[in-house]
């Protein structure tokens, strides 16, 4: 949680920004226009309201007209019934809109995570990720469909406003405008500090749910560390920090809105002395007077509201920030447009237009380095003919996964080419290549549904004799048949009703039924059970016939039949050859198996023994 830093952003008030969320909300343009028409007309209502006042003050009472009481009746109710199926209609239209623009940004954000590369999610933290799609989604919602129409209302109603009281009495119209220039200034002056205020806030919420992300998924280890006290204080140093960022937004706001009801009080407080003093001089009727003071009041009533939206708009930019970030975070690797037009892309392929892939690959001087400048793989070479099954044996950091990250072009190399069946796989679509692999994970990861949904996770079409028989193949079947409901069992989240082996197990059966051409195992055994390793290494000699196959091996029992066996040592394979090859050379590969073979035999007698 600490060590990810997020953007920092700096700008002002950026009507770029707001015009590009305005763009993502384009299908509901529409049901703001009509939004601004019912919120126009109810501001014209608003101001005439006063105006029948006036006249039921100075003609039907004043002058004692009473014959147009009935009429008056009727058009003053007619008003508030519209004024009423106005703000009925507003309320309707833009929930519509929050809505609305709450699915658009998430859909949206959704399918841009499903086409960001893997590189993408190795340096951004879910917590992040999820704050972006919850609370900074629903913030825009909210901007959009209640805040900033509101500002349409507060507009047309101290235009209209304005125009009644210049008629009225300009004189007294105008001491009362001369509120808004030092009110202009003032929200020049606070917005700056708000904004900042609320960019921090929001950047210390993301902080937050990464922090309860990483606690919920690591109860375990923080228990078996004895960390709790320890995550305590890390997580009480954030939320210390959102707390006094809070706080101060929160003042700088509170602050805010009293100095401009106070400018409001004054300007109102002039206008009734004033007033009072023109119906006593018989300059002003009363029915005039009312209807002035009436404005006067009223007039403030949006500046104070679009003061305070003015306000919120700062918190709301941050989180808009965030938001169109993510949107527009340019995926490190794509398909070029010439590569699109014949493959197609992830979501629109032209499978009609893909080549088999065979799995003949090969690595010609490719170097690689990571962005933070770490430097893995220089002139690497390597060639694979299709079929062969190929380990890779290491120490940590050696750069077996980049290997493999590389083949499967979750990476891509700094320089050099990766050629798959000949061809440099850049002129192929990632959808081709990855479509094609069969990946299984040390850590593997299940989702919530039964057994076999997650096995035919990559086809969803398959059959379920299709999905028994991938299951039968790694040897997962005869598990799967005693739980109680057998493949319609529920793994539950994560597959945490399953035992560390027959997720593996399970996940192994979900590359199998895809009928990969290329094959990885990313130190598939490192976790499980002896007896799991058995039928995985089982599995290995059935099912990886016939398919390019890269093993990342920590038990080196299980690459023992491997075609070819590397040792790779800071980015270079310094040894090479069959199991038995390697033994007889008696070299970095033979010290590490009769080591681990020695280790293994001993906790095998120690076994017995007990």
């Amino acid at each position: 949680m600490q060590a990810f830093q997020e953007q920092e952003y700096t700008k002002r008030i950026d009507f770029s920004l707001w015009k590009k969320i305005f763009h993502i909300a384009k299908d509901y343009h529409k049901n703001l226009a009509l939004i601004v028409l019912f919120m126009t007309v109810s501001a014209i209502i608003d101001v005439a309201l006063p105006l029948m006042n006036s006249y039921a003050i100075d003609t039907i009472i004043g002058q004692q007209q009473t014959e147009q009481l009935t009429g008056f009746c009727v058009l003053y109710v007619s008003l508030l019934l519209i004024q009423v199926a106005m703000i009925f209609l507003f309320i309707y239209q833009s929930g519509k809109v929050e809505t609305g623009v709450c699915y658009t940004i998430r859909k949206q954000g959704f399918h841009k995570l499903q086409e960001l590369p893997f590189s993408y999610y190795d340096r951004m933290p879910v917590g992040y990720l999820m704050s972006r799609l919850t609370t900074d989604t629903q913030r825009m919602g909210d901007t959009i469909g209640w805040s900033l129409v509101d500002l349409c209302w507060g507009a047309v109603f101290l235009v209209a406003c304005s125009i009644q009281m210049l008629v009225l009495n300009w004189k007294l119209a105008l001491v009362v405008m001369l509120v808004l220039p030092p009110l202009a200034v003032i929200s020049w002056k606070f917005q700056r500090e708000i904004l900042s205020a609320y960019r921090s806030v929001r950047k210390r919420s993301s902080q937050i749910t990464a922090g309860f992300n990483e606690g919920i998924n690591g109860a375990k280890t923080t228990k078996t560390l004895v960390r709790e006290e320890m995550n305590i204080e890390e997580f009480n140093e954030v939320a210390q920090d959102m707390r006094k960022s809070s706080v101060r937004a929160a003042t700088l706001s509170a602050l805010f809105m009293p100095i401009v009801v106070s400018l409001g009080s004054l300007a109102t407080a002039y206008a009734l002395w004033k007033g009072g003093y023109d119906v006593l001089s018989g300059v002003m009727t009363l029915g005039m007077m009312q209807v002035f003071i009436n404005y006067t009041v009223q007039f403030f009533q949006p500046v104070r509201d679009i003061a305070q939206i003015f306000a919120e708009l700062q918190s709301s930019q941050a989180a808009a920030e965030r938001v169109v970030s993510l949107l527009e975070t340019e995926p490190d690797i794509v398909d070029t447009p010439e590569v699109e037009a014949v493959f197609g892309d992830n979501f629109h392929p032209k499978k009609e237009n893909w080549p088999a892939l065979v799995g003949d690959i090969e690595f010609k001087d490719v170097s690689f380095r990571y962005k933070d400048g770490e430097k893995v793989l220089e002139h690497f070479n390597l060639k694979v003919q299709h079929g062969q099954t190929i380990a890779l044996v290491g120490e940590t950091g050696s750069g077996k996964s980049t290997i493999v990250n590389l083949i499967c072009r979750f990476y891509e190399p700094t320089e050099g080419q990766i050629l798959i069946d000949g061809a440099d796989y850049r002129t192929r679509s990632q959808l081709w290549l990855q479509s094609n692999l069969g990946y299984v994970l040390q850590s593997p990861h299940l989702f919530s549904g039964t057994v076999a949904d997650n096995i035919r996770y990559g086809r969803p079409e398959a059959t379920d004799e299709e999905v028994q028989l991938a299951a039968r193949l790694v040897g997962a079947e005869s598990f799967i048949l005693k739980m109680p409901d057998g493949f319609k069992a529920n793994v539950g989240e994560g597959g945490n009703r399953l035992s560390t082996g027959q997720k593996q197990l399970i996940s192994f059966a979900r590359a199998i039924l895809c009928n990969p051409a290329i094959f990885v195992l990313d130190e598939a055994t490192s976790s499980v059970d002896t007896e799991t390793e058995q039928l995985i290494q089982n599995a290995i000699q059935k099912v990886l016939s016939g398919r390019t196959s890269f093993i990342i091996a920590h038990r080196l029992s299980t690459i023992r039949s491997a075609d070819r066996i590397l040792v790779i040592q800071h980015g270079k394979i310094t040894e090479e050859g069959t199991h038995k090859q390697l033994i007889a050379k008696q070299g970095y590969y033979y010290q590490l198996y009769t080591n681990q073979f020695q280790e293994e035999q001993g906790m095998n007698i120690l076994a017995g023994e007990q």
